[in-house]
C-alpha cells in the first residue's frame, strides 16, 4: 500500500510538515510495511515560504526592512539550495500581522519593505524570484514595492509622493528606474482573482478588514483606478482586468506592471514546485487536511486542486481536520471520499490546539487500519 500525504497547517497547532509527520506516525502504528509520500502544502499565504524552503533545501535569512508604516523591523526571506531561487512571503515585511488592531489605515501602509526584501534578493544574485502576498496591510497597488526599486510617483507639481494608499488619486506621473539592472523571473503566488478596483476591487472586497472605513474605502478605489489609468497612459499595458490584480491591495497589479511577474494560484505554484503529479505514480490513497474543513474549503483551492488532480489519476482521498462543518454531500462535490475530525470527546480551545499531534496520528491510524486489513 502507498500513501500520500498532502495537508494544509493546522493554524495555531501544527504547520503543514508537523501533519505530515502525525500522518506517518499514526501510519506506522498499522504497519511500517506501508510506503508513505510526504508532500506538505500551502495556498501561497502563511507558511509557504517554510515549505519552499524545505523542498528545496534551502536556507532562511533576515533582513532589516521598513514595515508598513515605515518603522524598522526584522523581516525574513529564504533562498533555495542552489542559490537560485529566492522565496519571500510580503506578509513579513507588509503584513497585517505586523500592526496592531488601532495602527490598521491603508491609506498610511506602504509595500516598501517588500520592495527591500526583493531588492535585497536581487542583489544575492537569484535567477528567480517566488512571491507570496497573502496577509497584506496594504492597499497601495505595489507603489511602495516599486519605490525601493527605484520606481517614482509624482503630482501635479512634479513632486514626489509618498508611497502611501492615500497618495494613489494624487499620482500624475509615473517614471521608471534609469537602472538598467536585469530583473530575475518573478512568480507571484495568489489564490484572488479580484481585479483592481471597482466594486470587486481591492478596495471594497479588502479594505475594510485592514481599517478602512467608506470614506477610505472610496479614496483608495479612485487612487486604484487612477493609476491603472496613468499606467496604462504611460507605459501601454491594461493590467487592471487581469484575475488577481486586485490581490493584496493592489500588489498583484503592481508586480505585473512593476517588475513584470507573472501571477499564478499558490496551490498550483507549489504542487508543481514538489512535482505532485511525478509523486501519484502508484498511490492507492491520498490523506489531507486542514484546521477546519468548512464553506471556505468548499470555495478555497488548495484541497480542492488535490482533490481534482487525484480524481485525474483515480485515487481516493480522505481528509483528516480539526473541525467538520460540511456535509458528506458537500464533501463530494470536491471529491473527499473520506473526512473525519481529530476531536474524539469535549474539549477547549486550548487543549484542542495541544491535542493536534495526537489527534491527527490517532485519526490516521483509524483510517489507515481499516482500508489496511479490509483489502
Amino acid at each position: 500500500m502507498k500513501i500520500l500525504l498532502a495537508p494544509d497547517k493546522f493554524r495555531g497547532s501544527l504547520d503543514a510538515t508537523q501533519v505530515c509527520e502525525a500522518m506517518s506516525a499514526g501510519i506506522r502504528m498499522v504497519s511500517p510495511t506501508i510506503e508513505i509520500v510526504k508532500l506538505p502544502m500551502a495556498d501561497g499565504g502563511e507558511g509557504t515560504l517554510d515549505l519552499l524552503l524545505w523542498y528545496s533545501k534551502g536556507k532562511k535569512f533576515n533582513t532589516e526592512v521598513k514595515d508598513p508604516l515605515g518603522r524598522p523591523v526584522n523581516a525574513e526571506y529564504g533562498i533555495s539550495a542552489d542559490g537560485e531561487t529566492a522565496f519571500i512571503e510580503m506578509a513579513t515585511a507588509s503584513g497585517l500581522r505586523l500592526l496592531s488592531s488601532n495602527e490598521r489605515n491603508p491609506l498610511l501602509t506602504s509595500t516598501y519593505g517588500t520592495g527591500e526584501l526583493i531588492k535585497k534578493a536581487i542583489e544575492v544574485g537569484v535567477k528567480n524570484i517566488i512571491l507570496g502576498i497573502g496577509g497584506s496591510a496594504t492597499t497601495d497597488a505595489g507603489v511602495g514595492m516599486a519605490s525601493a526599486l527605484g520606481w517614482k510617483f509624482l503630482d501635479e507639481n512634479d513632486q514626489e509622493l509618498e508611497p502611501i494608499g492615500q497618495n494613489l488619486v494624487k499620482i500624475q506621473r509615473i517614471i521608471a528606474p534609469d537602472s538598467a539592472t536585469q530583473l530575475p523571473n518573478i512568480t507571484v503566488a495568489c489564490d484572488v482573482t479580484n481585479p483592481l478596483y471597482g466594486k470587486n476591487g481591492a478596495a471594497y472586497i479588502y479594505g475594510h478588514q485592514k481599517g478602512a472605513d467608506e470614506h477610505a474605502v472610496s479614496l483608495l478605489d479612485k487612487g486604484l483606478e487612477n493609476l491603472s489609468n496613468i499606467f496604462e497612459r504611460d507605459f501601454n499595458q491594461n493590467l487592471s482586468e487581469i484575475a488577481g490584480a486586485g490581490a493584496a491591495g493592489g500588489l498583484g497589479f503592481g508586480a505585473m506592471a512593476f517588475v513584470g511577474a507573472e501571477l499564478r494560484e499558490g496551490v498550483k505554484l507549489l504542487m508543481d514546485f514538489c512535482d505532485f503529479n511525478q509523486n501519484l505514480q502508484g498511490v492507492d490513497l491520498i490523506i489531507t487536511g486542514e484546521g477546519k474543513i468548512d464553506n471556505q474549503t468548499l470555495q478555497g483551492k488548495l484541497i480542492k486542486g488535490i482533490t481534482d488532480r487525484a480524481n485525474e489519476a483515480q485515487i481516493r482521498v480522505a481528509a483528516i481536520c480539526g473541525t467538520l462543518e460540511v456535509s458528506p454531500q458537500e464533501l463530494q462535490t470536491i471529491g473527499i471520499q473520506y473526512a473525519t475530525s481529530i476531536l474524539n470527546r469535549p474539549m477547549d480551545l486550548a487543549d484542542a490546539l495541544k491535542y493536534g499531534y495526537e489527534g491527527v496520528q490517532n485519526a490516521t491510524f483509524y483510517l489507515v487500519n481499516l482500508l489496511h486489513y479490509s483489502k
